[in-house]
């Protein structure tokens, strides 16, 4: 089996521009590649972590991997898959995300004696010149090709596209034309969403250069029936623990359906394609959650390190196997003072640990009978809870949730 004839079956293979050329390139030579990240937040999630699973594989195999971090096209904002404008960002604020992104990635990227590069595109575009820019580099993009793009699709059908993020396509082009020039980058990656942006930079290196380039995507993390996964209650799901604890991330994975955990295995893990496959074969029905487990405690480890992955699967164990709390469950601490006479009302304290948005969803949940307080089910939302020592909150089946005056 060929590392790209891996790839694909492990799905990290889905558009190309040249497949047989893309498939040599891989197999049979050493190149420089690069993945774009936006530095639109202070944390990756897990969207980012198939590019950065992709990444690894590329550089164990040889390949020199640049990750581009988006300073200046994150001042922008990509319209790919959004509804509305981002929010726009201070200069200050990214690049205290893009130093942000550096630091996780280095968890999982050597970047040590030049086997990887990261870049900042801010560097070559915040200063540079617009109108010599749209002379130098506009005139190669067709304006009717550009309104086809999936990317602009959706949001010239809603509410419409500004034309500050109609120039994010041109930007993210000229920075593989800059890589190719000053990086000797021949190859671009990406998520399938990025499709449209990565054409435009292969054809502009054609245009001005006269040379040929390459984009490959990978799949995107979804569900089997197309919803995107690495959502929580809270948001996305983030990689720095502070803002999504081990516990969560870990029961994040732990609790995949049925039908996903094998797809996230290929996906997301460097465990032998052979070895998933065979899971894949043989486990059905119950036999599944083994493969859940290792599929929880693998990400947690790769995320926070085996200490932290050991934790979290002994905190699941022990909440699951009844055996009571754990000290590794997520835990809220409350004052005295937010007390009254050692009670609270079960809605403020479903809040209180972050367990609902809100009062109504917090009776919405205990109404439908998804609330238990110390293995006892609270069905009316007036219910006054005691908290003496360690109270433990069961939110549905699967979420856990420990709370101590303190």
């Amino acid at each position: 089996m060929t590392f790209f004839e891996e790839l694909k079956r492990r799905g990290l293979v889905a558009q190309t521009t040249h497949e047989e050329k893309i498939e040599d390139l891989i197999n049979n030579k050493k190149v420089a590649f690069y993945i774009g990240f936006d530095a639109t937040a202070d944390s990756l999630h897990v969207g980012h972590f198939i590019q950065l699973i992709l990444m690894k594989h590329m550089q164990m195999h040889g390949h020199k991997p640049i990750a581009l971090l988006g300073t200046a096209t994150a001042m922008i904002g990509d319209p790919t898959g959004k509804t509305d404008m981002r929010r726009m960002m201070t200069v200050e604020e990214i690049d205290h995300n893009a130093e942000c992104f550096r630091n996780q990635m280095s968890r999982f990227i050597d970047f040590s004696d030049g086997k990887a590069e990261v870049v900042k595109n801010g560097d070559w575009l915040r200063n540079m010149n617009y109108i010599t820019f749209m002379r130098d580099i506009g005139k190669y993009f067709s304006v009717n090709q550009m309104l086809t793009a999936e990317c602009f699709k959706s949001r010239l059908e809603g509410k419409g596209l500004s034309f500050l993020e109609f120039n994010y396509m041109l930007l993210q082009s000229y920075d593989f034309l800059h890589l190719y020039n000053n990086y000797d980058c021949v190859l671009e990656l990406g998520g399938n969403d990025q499709w449209s942006n990565m054409l435009g930079g292969v054809d502009l290196v054609r245009r001005v250069e006269g040379k040929e380039v390459y984009a490959m995507t990978s799949s995107l993390l979804l569900t089997k029936d197309g919803r995107k996964m690495g959502k929580t209650e809270n948001g996305a799901l983030w990689l720095d623990k502070e803002k999504c604890s081990v516990y969560d991330f870990y029961q994040y994975w732990r609790n995949v359906s049925d039908d996903d955990v094998i797809n996230c295995l290929k996906l997301l893990t460097f465990i032998p394609i052979e070895e998933i496959e065979e899971m894949e074969r043989t486990l059905e029905g119950q036999e599944l959650n083994k493969a859940k487990e290792i599929l929880a405690y693998n990400l947690t480890e790769m995320v926070h390190g085996k200490e932290e992955a050991e934790k979290a699967h002994a905190a699941a164990k022990a909440v699951f196997s009844g055996a009571g709390s754990d000290d590794n469950m997520p835990t809220t601490n409350i004052s005295a003072d937010e007390l009254e006479n050692g009670s609270i009302g079960i809605l403020n304290l479903m809040v209180k640990a972050g367990l609902a948005a809100s009062n109504g969803e917090a009776r919405r949940l205990v109404q439908q009978g998804g609330v238990s307080v110390n293995d006892v089910k609270i069905t009316d939302p007036k219910t006054i809870i005691n908290i003496d020592g360690e109270t433990i909150i069961k939110k549905g089946k699967k979420v856990f949730h420990k709370v101590v005056i303190g």
